[in-house]
């Protein structure tokens, strides 16, 4: 069964299924999908989470395990399976395939993919999961769509502005959702329910402070080191949370990815950024960081971001914001052949 983001919460108050599947990159709606599952979990008695995130080296073993194994605290178990690359091979094909044909009891499984190829998407364990499987898309928003969006939340903390303020909010956060959110929140914060004015909405959109998880992106993407030194130095110093620099540079990194690929096939690049919702002065960055940076190198940083995200939340051993400062780095000093 496929169900829109918008429908999950009531769904979930019926009661969790054994099987759900989250499809698409949106980093944002992902985390809000992923956190009305576990509020639901354990809202109805959920007392154990578990989290693994598949790469390479992963042993689809542990599946088989955890499903024989039976847990000494808790009656129900949530567990999440992360597959960051969406492909996770000839053994993970077959594991999630008698994953979809025999639930695990008294667990409720999230498998969580990227936007998937129309190969992956025709397999047979990705078939057998959607038949089974509450199936939750989670889609961008169209750019014509992002005024509505940010109006829609606006709503939610009972504030409201005009439309042409609406469309100043979404040229700012260029389709980022996650940084159209942040904006969002911060109004509510900063200003009482009811109408928001264009300059006051102007004022805290642009009093913003001297740096930010997306610059870091960017100077990541230009190959600036100095730069990214700089800012890195700078959100350390302003205090920012790791975990919330992170989420950026899966925004900047996913895409390049999907984009990368598709130069490999053949494909037309301009097109590739237009899907992947790169434009205007972005589009330059990302064809410079295409001549720097390999497929392998980018699919690394992808996989090093989900061990980060372990490190930034306790489950992993280490400093968080060390190993981001090494990948942003790592990233930025990386010179084409």
């Amino acid at each position: 069964m496929q169900l829109a983001q918008s429908q999950l919460e009531k769904h979930l108050n019926i009661g969790l299924q054994p099987l759900y599947m989250l499809v698409g990159d949106e980093p944002l709606a992902q985390r809000e999908s992923l956190d009305a599952i576990r509020a639901a979990a354990r809202t109805q008695g959920f007392d154990e989470r578990n989290s693994i995130t598949v790469d390479r080296a992963f042993n689809w073993q542990q599946i088989q395990s955890y499903g024989q194994s039976i847990s000494l605290f808790s009656s129900q178990r949530l567990l999440e399976i992360n597959i960051p690359s969406g492909k996770p091979g000839v053994d993970g094909g077959k594991a999630l395939q008698a994953l979809a044909s025999r639930a695990i009891p008294d667990t409720s499984v999230v498998i969580i993919l990227p936007k998937l190829e129309r190969e992956a998407k025709n397999s047979a364990w990705f078939t057998a999961l959607e038949k089974q499987a509450v199936t939750i898309p989670i889609d961008e928003v169209n750019v014509a769509h992002l005024p509505k969006w940010i109006a829609n939340r606006l709503a939610l903390q009972a504030q409201h502005t005009s439309q042409h303020t609406l469309e100043f909010l979404a040229h700012q956060v260029e389709g980022n959702l996650l940084a159209a959110n942040q904006e969002v929140q911060k109004l509510g914060l900063l200003y009482p329910q009811g109408e928001l004015s264009d300059a006051t909405v102007r004022d805290a959109v642009l009093n913003v402070s001297r740096y930010d998880a997306f610059q870091l992106g960017e100077a990541v993407l230009a190959g600036d080191t100095a730069r990214t030194a700089r800012i890195l130095q700078g959100l350390q110093d302003e205090g920012e949370n790791a975990v919330a620099v992170m989420s950026p540079l899966l925004w900047v990194l996913r895409p390049l990815v999907r984009i990368k690929q598709a130069e490999l096939r053949g494909d037309n690049v301009m097109n590739a950024m237009t899907n992947a919702r790169i434009y205007g002065d972005r589009q330059s960055l990302v064809k410079r960081a295409l001549v720097r940076l390999s497929l392998r190198q980018l699919e690394a940083a992808l996989q090093k971001l989900a061990d980060i995200d372990k490190t930034a939340k306790g489950v992993m051993l280490g400093d968080a914001w060390l190993e981001i400062s090494r990948l942003c780095f790592g990233l930025a000093r990386v010179r084409g052949r």
